[in-house]
């Protein structure tokens, strides 16, 4: 299955917030899209608002970590202020590198087993 890294991560969104939390996600989904090495990032709201899936693919751990590096650098503390973390599930074939840079978020791990990823 590669060197693949995927995750999904929940987080609620601050009361009164909503409005700023979508103009973060709009300025880091365009962000990341320029980014080669992401191959997927989904944004998905609750129906009442209060909170968030984001799901988030990359092509191996290098290109996870110029994510994390420009997730770091330009949104972290906007995106923390307004989005707590609930649970983090991280999948594929992180590095250490990747996995100490995540460890904060105190993921849930899960190993290939099986399947495939369709490339068309």
């Amino acid at each position: 299955m590669g060197e693949h890294v995927h995750w999904m991560l929940e987080v609620g969104i601050a009361p009164g917030k909503g409005d700023a939390f979508k103009a973060l996600m709009e300025e880091m989904v365009t962000s990341t899209r320029n980014e080669p090495g992401a191959v997927s990032y989904d944004w998905n709201i609750s129906a009442d608002g209060a909170s968030c899936h984001i799901y988030e693919y990359y092509k191996d751990s290098a290109a996870t970590m110029v994510h994390l590096n420009n997730f770091g650098k330009k949104f972290a503390e906007r995106f923390l202020a307004m989005a707590k973390p609930a649970w983090f599930f991280l999948y594929g074939s992180p590095n250490a590198e990747v996995r100490a840079a995540l460890a904060g978020l105190k993921p849930t791990y899960y190993q290939p087993f099986g399947g495939f990823i369709r490339k068309s």
